[in-house]
């Protein structure tokens, strides 16, 4: 895996939001995930709250790109943090800091953690 394929990764959680589907979104988390979402203020912490929380989100449609991407990776864990910004098809938008865990498990690259917050300016 290289900083590339981490990148990537957001790639294939953000063709899972343009599903439409929750279900889609929630698959690329580990069954231990914490997501600390965007647009929420409550922690999520295994599947059933993961797809809650994009069950209202995807309602929004959102469509997100990386303006700013920093990758380390160290074995089976790699980390991605940076800045994106998300449209809606209100045409509203929010820009936000992100940071992806991800974990090797079995062969597939899992999300691990998801924090994603507001820019404050």
């Amino acid at each position: 895996m290289n900083e590339n394929d981490i990148i990537a990764l957001f790639d294939l959680w953000n063709d899972a939001l343009k599903t439409g589907e929750p279900s889609q979104v929630s698959a690329l988390y580990a069954k231990d995930a914490i997501l600390l979402p965007t647009v929420s203020n409550k922690v999520r912490h295994n599947h059933p709250e993961i797809e809650n929380y994009f069950e209202h989100f995807l309602a929004k449609n959102p469509c997100g790109i990386i303006n700013e991407s920093n990758v380390r990776i160290f074995g089976d864990i790699a980390i991605n943090s940076g800045i994106y910004t998300f449209t809606f098809a209100d045409n509203t938008s929010v820009e936000a800091r992100f940071t992806f865990v991800y974990a090797k498990e079995d062969e597939n690259w899992l999300i691990k953690e998801h924090h994603s917050s507001r820019m404050p300016e």
